[in-house]
């Protein structure tokens, strides 16, 4: 049987920004592939500026992780709303996430490799 997830360090050192801002850099990222859908940067929580992530109420689960807790991004600009999410307690199968956070690539927010 096929795992439906794969996480993997990645290479070379990627970038989060928000309007405008470099909110972490880092070369220890991780990719979260899942099934057909494109791939995920995951960053290390310590390598995020976490003073711009306002926690959410909003939540979502994933079979295969588990249940993720969202941020929202305050930029001087605006504010990006769950733009940010976090498996806390991941799965079993996604135990390399805990500790790290994905960005919602959106107008405004990138997430690029350096």
């Amino acid at each position: 049987m096929l795992k439906h997830i794969k996480v993997r360090p990645t290479n070379g050192t990627w970038v989060i920004r928000a309007g405008g801002a470099v909110l972490g850099e880092s070369s220890r990222a991780m990719e979260l592939t899942e099934g057909d859908m494109p791939f995920v940067i995951y960053f290390p929580r310590e390598d995020i500026a976490t003073a711009f992530l306002e926690p959410s109420d909003y939540r979502t689960r994933n079979q295969w992780l588990g249940e993720a807790t969202y941020y929202n991004i305050a930029s001087k600009s605006r504010t990006y709303e769950n733009a940010v999410w976090s498996y806390e307690n991941p799965t079993d199968e996604g135990a390399a996430l805990r500790g790290y956070l994905a960005f919602h690539v959106q107008d405004g927010v990138a997430v690029e490799l350096v």
